[in-house]
């Protein structure tokens, strides 16, 4: 559907692993986050999602990792990794 497909992984006990579907969805769901530049998210699979051309990856890493953190997925030491695909 969007031009961008990424790769979105978090790190833990030293291994890079996909993020679960379930985290994606929660982020992508906008009554969440009320953040209409996050509008054009859509998850696809674990650890997939595709984007559209005016989604800022720096700025999606960062609210992600924010609100991962908040739902208790991403623990605090834990980082995420966005990369296109």
């Amino acid at each position: 559907m969007f031009a961008r497909k990424i790769r979105v992984e978090y790190e833990a006990d030293g291994h890079q692993l996909p993020c679960p579907l379930k985290w994606l969805d929660s982020f992508s769901m906008r009554n969440f986050t009320n953040a209409t530049v996050f509008d054009d998210t859509l998850p696809v699979a674990d650890g997939q999602m595709e984007i559209g051309s005016a989604v800022p990856l720096d700025q999606l890493k960062e609210a992600m990792e924010d609100w991962f953190r908040r739902k208790g997925y991403l623990p605090k030491d834990s980082h995420l990794s966005l990369a296109e695909n």
